[in-house]
C-alpha cells in the first residue's frame, strides 16, 4: 500500500480477532511514531506499550467509551515529556503527529487501530498516572488500541472543497 493510499484509507478498527501482533510490526509501528515531525525536533514523545491481555482490560475502568479493549490485543500510550519540551500546546501538537504516523502505518500493515483521547481528561491523565507511575514530567496525551481487524469500514470521501480558502478566507 503507498502512502496516499494509506492516508485516504485509513479508519478507526474498534474490533479485533484474538491473534497476536508480531514484535516485527509493533517496533514499526514505534518507528513509524518517533518519525513523525515535532516542534523544533525535540522529540518529546515516550511510548508505553502493553500487550498483556488482562493488562489492556484493566485500563478500560481508566477509559470511557473504550470497549474496543477488551478485543485489542496490543494498546500503545503515547506521552509527551515536560522536560523535553515546556510548551503544553506543542507537546500536543507532538504528540499528535506521533499518533497519527503510527495509525497511518497500523493501517499499511495490515493492522486496525483506533485514536483513543487522552489529554486533556484529568481523570483518565491521573489514572494512568497512577497505574504507570509516571513521572511528573511524563503526561499521557492519546492511546491508541490495536488489533488484526475484525471488520471493514468503508472509505467515504472527506473531500470538501467548501473547507477550502484560497489567498483569504
Amino acid at each position: 500500500m503507498d502512502t496516499l493510499e494509506a492516508i485516504i484509507t485509513r479508519r478507526s478498527i474498534r474490533q479485533y480477532t484474538p491473534q497476536n501482533i508480531p514484535d516485527d510490526k509493533i517496533e514499526l509501528i514505534l518507528k513509524s511514531a518517533m518519525y513523525a515531525p515535532s516542534a523544533m525536533n525535540y522529540q518529546p514523545w515516550h511510548f508505553i506499550v502493553i500487550d498483556r491481555k488482562d493488562a489492556i482490560e484493566e485500563l478500560q475502568s481508566i477509559f470511557p467509551h473504550a470497549d474496543m479493549l477488551k478485543q485489542a490485543t496490543l494498546l500503545i500510550i503515547v506521552c509527551g515529556d515536560s522536560k523535553l519540551e515546556m510548551n503544553i500546546d506543542y507537546l500536543v501538537q507532538d504528540c499528535s503527529a506521533a499518533t497519527e504516523n503510527a495509525l497511518i502505518s497500523i493501517h499499511a500493515l495490515g493492522l486496525g487501530g483506533v485514536w483513543l483521547s487522552i489529554y486533556p481528561n484529568k481523570d483518565v491523565i491521573n489514572g494512568l498516572k497512577k497505574t504507570f507511575e509516571l513521572p511528573e514530567n511524563i503526561i499521557p496525551m492519546s492511546a491508541i488500541s490495536i488489533g488484526f481487524p475484525a471488520e471493514v469500514i468503508n472509505t467515504e470521501s472527506r473531500y470538501n472543497i467548501t473547507r477550502i480558502h484560497s489567498n483569504k478566507w
